[in-house]
């Protein structure tokens, strides 16, 4: 009896507490894996959100950085080949166009018979002005009195002492610019109250045959509606959004005479380029293409969980967030808020929302 409750009964004990123990680890480890095992993976709530089309009013702007810019010297070429005789004026100086700069003498051909005692006839010579080309003050004038100089032949410079804002677009920008931009607003830091800018031209940098189409330029027309805002950057300025992309051309704008400006100005232009009131708009999200020609996304009869229609609209002007819808979508019909393939958030589960197991 002794033996059995010191060794029989505490050994039996161990036992009995060791199979408890290899239990629990079944149930806890071994059954609750093959239960999620088996039980199917829980779907993942993706978010397919639609927007109805409304009525706004849409306002082109854009914002392009520049710099205020010396404007070329012109070049004074003589217009008669000859000896220079007299030069009217001296480097530095202010002219006008159409100024006297200096004179040549060239010699005319005579074919007259020579004279009875055999004299030829005497040279006889016209005089000619060489004006200025343009206003400004003479840079340079290389010639000097006795100087043979050819037609054509470059002589000298006219510095115009007028500035330019230039800055460059990318291809986005040029293509919500496709309407003449309107006359220009100019405030300098710390300089005069702002003035307008009337001749404001935008070129494709890639093309010089002028023209106003694609590839080529298009200067202002101070159409009603239209109008730039062009303020020169300085410390505290907000910073303004850039559209991406690589540069396609240039804006560009003359500084009216009498304003007083300094080269190499830093300004950020704000160009309005249309005001499309009260008219029928969608997120450009929603949009596949943005000029002209765009496809939307209809909702179906079930929401977004429904199969979307593909429908081809015509767009008038964007503000860079919504654009103007003008033919192909009534006000009030339900577009995918994002072209199919674009990123939605994820979100709670709510009407017009559809559940996607997640892959593997």
């Amino acid at each position: 009896m002794g033996i059995f409750r010191r060794v029989i009964l505490p050994v039996a004990w161990l036992a009995i507490f060791a199979v408890i123990a290899v239990a629990l680890v079944k149930i806890a480890f071994v059954d609750g894996m093959e239960s999620a095992a088996s039980e199917p993976a829980p779907l993942a709530q993706v978010d397919i959100p639609v927007v109805p089309a409304t009525r706004a009013t849409v306002t082109n702007t854009v914002q392009i950085k520049g710099t205020v810019q010396s404007d070329a010297a012109a070049t004074v070429r003589s217009t008669s080949a000859g000896k220079v005789i007299k030069v009217f004026v001296d480097q530095g100086a202010t002219v006008a166009r159409g100024d006297a700069l200096f004179q040549v003498k060239a010699e005319r051909a005579v074919t007259g018979a020579p004279s009875k005692d055999g004299t030829p006839p005497k040279p006889v010579y016209d005089y000619f002005d060489i004006l200025a080309p343009s206003a400004g003050t003479l840079q340079s004038l290389s010639t000097l009195v006795d100087q043979q100089v050819t037609v054509g032949e470059p002589v000298g410079k006219i510095d115009p002492g007028t500035y330019t804002v230039a800055g460059s677009v990318t291809a986005a920008q040029q293509y919500r610019l496709l309407g003449k931009p309107g006359p220009a607003e100019i405030a300098l830091v710390g300089g005069p109250a702002p003035f307008q800018c009337t001749e404001v031209t935008l070129k494709n940098n890639a093309s010089d045959d002028g023209g106003t189409g694609s590839g080529g330029s298009v200067a202002s027309g101070g159409g009603a509606g239209m109008g730039v805002g062009m303020a020169v950057a300085g410390p505290g300025a907000p910073s303004q959004p850039e559209e991406g992309g690589s540069p396609t051309g240039t804006l560009s704008c003359p500084v009216p005479s009498g304003q007083q400006v300094f080269p190499g100005l830093g300004a950020t232009m704000t160009v309005s380029a249309g005001v499309a009131p009260d008219v029928v708009t969608v997120p450009l999200t929603s949009v596949k293409g943005s000029v002209k020609d765009g496809i939307v996304w209809i909702a179906g009869p079930g929401g977004a969980a429904a199969a979307p229609e593909q429908r081809t609209v015509q767009l008038g002007l964007n503000d860079g967030s919504v654009v103007e819808v003008t033919s192909g979508l009534a006000e009030g019909e339900q577009v995918l808020e994002f072209v199919p393939g674009a990123p939605a958030v994820p979100g709670p589960m709510g009407p017009g929302q559809v559940a996607v197991a997640p892959a593997g």
